[in-house]
């Protein structure tokens, strides 16, 4: 079983309880203006160019066999991007490391060998193994079977999602998650479809029949400035507290910018700065 990883990272302490290894995927139903990984968007593997880096060598033009690289007579280079088969020959070639490959093909095995390298850390702090993306649920089979491997190891499991996919790519999961983080992001379903292209009220009906199979839940919350901060989703959110007692916590995750140099750097449009 193989899957697209695009981060490894160790010893996180705001991606469930205690010390965690979480594990980022690729791939995500959504689009959400304000996204902190924007590089997770399409599931396959990307080129980053980040340009403060290049010394305009001009190798990645000379090595390039789908010849995506180019600079123009003012020197500024370019990517053709719907060429690029992110091969990673370009990126073995630059020396001032402006080029990288965002996400990997790992088996579920090669992950979770990476997860257990921590495991000391787990039993004594509480802590364990964190999906993340992305939406893990994209990935469905692949975190189904890092979620098995990890049981197998008698490692705690946190899955955090957008609930935004399909029900059944979820309920499969479910017997081997010991906690869910729920995002959301905002709870008119008008503006949640125009701030992430999503449907709220499926992201509502899946958490609703996730409650009914008793998971704990924390609810997160990205809170971004002069957009979702609204107390109508604070008096929301409070509702769903007080009609679900699996909902154990809410947390709130303040809006930082690190997703508009990701977007550029990823060939995206470049995002909106909403700490402005």
């Amino acid at each position: 079983m193989k899957g697209i990883v695009f981060n490894i990272q160790k010893f996180c302490v705001n991606d469930g309880p205690g010390i965690r290894t979480t594990v980022f995927l690729k791939g995500c139903p959504l689009r959400c203006k304000w996204c902190h990984n924007p590089e997770s968007y399409i599931k396959n593997p990307q080129l980053c160019y980040e340009d403060f880096k290049c010394v305009k060598c001009g190798k990645c033009v000379s090595v390039c066999p789908q010849k995506c690289h180019w600079f123009d007579e003012n020197g500024v280079h370019h990517i053709d991007r719907e060429k690029c088969i992110a091969c990673g020959k370009c990126v073995s070639e630059c020396m001032a490391q402006a080029l990288k490959i965002t996400g990997k093909s790992m088996t579920a095995e090669e992950v979770i060998e990476k997860v257990l390298q921590d495991k000391i850390f787990y039993e004594t702090s509480g802590g364990g193994l964190t999906i993340s993306g992305g939406e893990p649920f994209f990935q469905p089979d692949f975190t189904l079977e890092l979620l098995k491997l990890a049981k197998r190891e008698k490692i705690h499991t946190c899955v955090e999602t957008s609930g935004c996919v399909d029900f059944k790519n979820i309920s499969k999961c479910l017997p081997y998650i010991d906690l869910l983080l729920w995002d959301i992001k905002e709870t008119d379903p008008i503006l949640h479809k125009e701030y992430t292209g999503g449907d709220f009220n499926l992201v509502l009906e899946n958490l609703k029949k996730v409650c009914d199979k008793k998971i704990p839940i924390i609810l997160r919350r990205p809170i971004i400035p002069k957009h979702n901060d609204r107390i109508e989703n604070e008096n929301f959110i409070e509702n769903l507290i007080k009609t679900n007692d699996n909902i154990i916590s809410v947390q709130k995750m303040p809006y930082h910018n690190l997703g508009i140099h990701k977007s550029v750097s990823h060939g995206m449009k470049k995002q909106k700065d909403y700490s402005i």
